[in-house]
């Protein structure tokens, strides 16, 4: 579907009476409005959960607990699950909060309207780089239970994501609502069993050092939790549901903050228990399939599953759990993933031929990186992409906390349209750039063994400390081009008709526009291209 800004007087386009426009678009490129989100706290707040059933966890875990030992594993998972929860719940709140997703609240965090689109590269890094991780532990599935090749399972991992994925939150809604239940017994069964079958077990697990008898040292600490840390985008793949999150009244509020705190923050509670659950399962499996095979979901559930399962039916029920856990999170992916290609098309080309078609867009790219085996360097990939995904993050991070309702520096609301952000605001968007490059450096070993294992650390710590010292020297005449002439925290259902597209949209997504001489919605004004940016003059 193709959205074109008309002039004034030309009539509305059919497609913009079509009853799937709302679904097809998902307000991938604004604010959700009211009218939109019509789900409850804990429906939304389930279906951002439900993405996060992927088998990365323990494959992450895996190749932790057999590179640095149990020890190193341990602290490493710990250390990144607490950066993680505390860096994702000011992200988690002021999505909930404002309605829109992360690419706009990188926008008004600091970053600005260019600022932010490069920020939407990095994320579609993310989401094309774990649906290939993902995509190849199906192949890997496909491979055990079927024999299929992996090249051809790679492709039946792809392909199958899309048809899912076009319609948006309204169908990814029910599917993770339905096969949450099923995905949750798979998941915890095997380690119950384990239990109370071989206890000594996980003793035993306790006490393992790696292939190489790791002991304990700061440095292998460093580089295990680095390697986790590249996880610390998941974030934004929970606020693109969080979003959709209703207003928080007082009769609702309880419900509403067990909700984001769950789906936004609480999402890595379950990613480290897993993680864990990985790292046990490899050492469960290692003495009989060997290191390489040992870090495979699939082999790890298989073995899980024989200890109360006669052997075909473990195999059976290990691949259908696998394919069921990379449904569930690449649909997650390719949506996301969507919406981060189309927030960066439509704002630096000013081209916007529809979400869907960058769904097919950012599978075709995961499908390369599958195709290039990138489960062999596993360790590495994630651990170099951590130290630009967890600048990013920190710099946001350090906007929404500290800029925003410490200094005063920053203003205390999120604005995300065009007409009223500076192309690039250099407090956040300085702080990320700095923090990557000296991050980057480190990982490449310019600074020694220690800052190389934590280089992720480094990067947060410069950014956390960048933003508010650019804050200070700059103040707020970097985060707005013009003051808003409606104020983004006003949270108002009255609709205002666009002068371009003509169609109603509620106050928090409408902008005068001196160009036009009327209102004008947030998607028309980031896609007008001959309009010079007269408002900001």
């Amino acid at each position: 579907m193709t959205v074109v800004a008309p002039t004034p007087t030309t009539e509305p386009s059919e497609a913009a009476h079509d009853g799937r426009k709302e679904m097809l678009e998902d307000y991938s490129l604004r604010y959700a409005p009211t009218t939109y989100r019509k789900w409850s706290s804990f429906a939304v707040a389930n279906t951002a959960l439900g993405g996060i059933a992927y088998l990365a966890d323990f494959a992450i875990g895996g190749s932790l607990v057999v590179t640095f030992g149990f020890t190193n594993a341990l602290f490493a998972i710990l250390l990144a699950a607490t950066v993680i929860f505390l860096t994702s719940f000011p992200i988690a709140y002021y999505s909930a909060k404002y309605s829109i997703d992360m690419d706009l609240i990188t926008r008004g965090a600091g970053f600005g309207y260019f600022g932010g689109s490069v920020t939407s590269l990095i994320y579609a890094s993310f989401t094309f780089i774990f649906f290939a991780l993902e995509g190849s532990i199906m192949a890997q599935g496909l491979h055990l239970g079927l024999g299929l090749p992996l090249w051809l399972g790679y492709f039946v991992s792809a392909l199958m994501i899309p048809p899912l994925v076009i319609f948006g939150m309204t169908l990814l809604s029910k599917m993770q609502m339905w096969t949450q239940p099923l995905w949750l017994v798979g998941m915890f069964l095997p380690f119950i069993v384990i239990a109370i079958t071989e206890p000594e077990m996980y003793e035993q697990w306790t006490h393992y050092g790696g292939v190489d008898n790791v002991a304990f040292s700061f440095v292998a600490l460093g580089a295990g939790a680095g390697i986790a840390l590249s996880l610390i985008a998941q974030i934004g793949e929970q606020v693109d549901y969080l979003r959709f999150m209703p207003a928080k009244t007082k009769e609702n509020s309880r419900g509403w903050w067990t909700a984001v705190i769950a789906a936004g923050p609480g999402w890595v509670i379950l990613g480290a228990l897993k993680q864990l659950g990985g790292a046990f399962l490899a050492f469960y499996v290692i003495g009989e399939i060997g290191q390489s095979a040992a870090v495979e979901p699939v082999e790890q559930f298989l073995a899980g599953f024989e200890t109360f399962l006669p052997y075909t039916l473990a195999l059976t029920i290990a691949v259908l759990f696998v394919v069921l856990s990379q449904v569930k999170i690449n649909v997650t992916n390719a949506y996301s993933g969507s919406l981060r290609w189309t927030n960066f098309f439509s704002t630096v080309f000013k081209w916007y031929p529809g979400r869907v078609y960058f769904v097919f867009f950012n599978v075709l790219i995961a499908l390369v990186l599958m195709e290039a085996n990138m489960f062999s360097f596993l360790n590495e990939l994630l651990g170099f992409y951590s130290n630009v995904a967890i600048a990013w993050i920190g710099a946001v991070v350090a906007d929404l906390v500290i800029n925003k309702p410490l200094l005063k520096t920053s203003p205390s609301f999120i604005e995300f349209k065009r007409g009223h952000l500076p192309a690039f605001n250099p407090v956040g968007f300085g702080a990320m750039g700095v923090a990557s490059v000296v991050s980057i450096a480190a990982y490449f070993g310019a600074f020694g063994e220690f800052l190389d294992a934590w280089s992720p650390f480094l990067a947060i710590t410069i950014a956390l400390v960048l933003s508010p010292t650019l804050s200070l020297i700059f103040g707020q005449k970097v985060y707005l081009a013009r003051t808003p002439t409606i104020p983004p925290a006003e949270r108002s259902t009255e609709q205002i008709q666009c002068s371009v597209c003509l169609e109603h949209y509620e106050k928090p997504d409408i902008i005068g526009c001196p160009f036009h001489k009327a209102a004008i919605c947030s998607l028309c004004c980031t896609l007008e291209k001959t309009c010079g940016s007269v408002c900001k003059d």
